[in-house]
């Protein structure tokens, strides 16, 4: 649920950024200006449903008291960064759909906009394992304590 919450967020600051702010792309470049346009409202639109979506899931969690923040703000990072370097390897590269900016020499853009998103990715995979890790342990020592009836008065 955080990693939805993490892709919609940076689809939205994505969308917003760079074709609406800074004017450097938009979502599908290889058309016409209305096609680009067109592309980057549905594109918009998906980063809202994913951001509202996981809003709710967020809710659910916090409602039942099963909310894991840590695990929570991993996967939020998580899903910042793979979509960050599906967006500079795949989208950029491989597809040619857009690039992050054009007529300036894009290695030093491509390098920061995917060395970001590996540091995005490392940073929630350490959430995300010292949660697992954690809540784990927890487990664990609670079935411990239920097989020798320790802690139940």
């Amino acid at each position: 649920m955080g990693f939805l919450f993490g892709c919609g967020i940076i689809a939205f600051v994505d969308e917003v950024v760079f074709p609406q702010l800074l004017h450097w792309h938009s979502f599908y470049d290889r058309s016409t200006p209305s096609a680009g346009l067109v592309s980057d409202g549905i594109f918009h639109a998906f980063s809202w449903f994913a951001t509202v979506a996981s809003l709710f899931m967020f809710a659910d969690l916090r409602r039942r008291y099963a909310l894991r923040s840590r695990l929570w703000a991993g996967g939020i990072l998580l899903g910042v960064g793979t979509f960050q370097l599906y967006d500079g390897l795949v989208q950029h590269k491989v597809f040619g759909l857009h690039q992050i900016r054009y007529d300036v020499d894009l290695l030093p853009y491509d390098l920061a906009w995917n060395i970001a998103a590996v540091a995005l990715l490392i940073a929630g995979a350490l959430l995300v394992v010292v949660d697992l890790r954690r809540n784990g342990r927890r487990r664990g020592a609670a079935q411990d304590e239920q097989r020798h009836g320790i802690g139940h008065g």
